[in-house]
């Protein structure tokens, strides 16, 4: 396959991952961050790799340009973020503990947990999510097509029919 192929099968499927993105879905999770948001609730945002970076950045913006037009600040924060707590839990510990160790720390009834991951399986993620479930913590999960069992797991999903990572 050619480079020029390559690039135009990879923006093929970036144009069907968009198509597939349920707007309903994303309306609803819209309408929960508002009413998160007015009832002085918290948002973790949370993923490996890739989907790491993204819980990061979509709390920056959320945190900080979005609470910018906003009468008071969201409060938010990504459980990537903090390196050192993640490497401690994971030694001393589990890597599969590095979320929900942290969630038992700042997590309360009637918050709300965002998890973004392509497989939807990864183990950290699962725990931290089932940890939730059983402590009135809402969760969404933001998932690739191979939806894996955070599909079933999440209180609520959006799947981006796409496995390309």
């Amino acid at each position: 396959m050619s480079t020029q192929a390559w690039i135009e099968d990879y923006i093929d499927g970036q144009k069907q991952a968009l198509d597939s993105i349920p707007t309903d879905k994303v309306e609803q999770l819209l309408q929960e961050l508002k009413a998160l948001h007015a009832e002085d609730r918290k948002l973790f945002a949370f993923g490996n790799g890739g989907s790491a970076s993204n819980a990061s950045h979509f709390i920056t913006d959320l945190g900080k340009g979005s609470s910018d037009a906003l009468d008071k600040r969201f409060n938010c924060l990504s459980l990537n973020d903090n390196v050192s707590w993640m490497t401690a839990i994971g030694n001393d510990y589990a890597y599969e503990d590095i979320f929900v160790r942290q969630l038992e720390n700042y997590a309360q009834s009637g918050d709300m947990l965002l998890t973004m991951s392509v497989s939807g399986s990864s183990p950290n993620l699962v725990k931290a999510v089932g940890w939730a479930k059983e402590h009135g913590v809402k969760s969404w999960a933001l998932i690739g097509g191979k939806r894996g069992k955070l599909f079933e797991l999440a209180d609520e999903v959006i799947v981006i029919e796409n496995e390309h990572y």
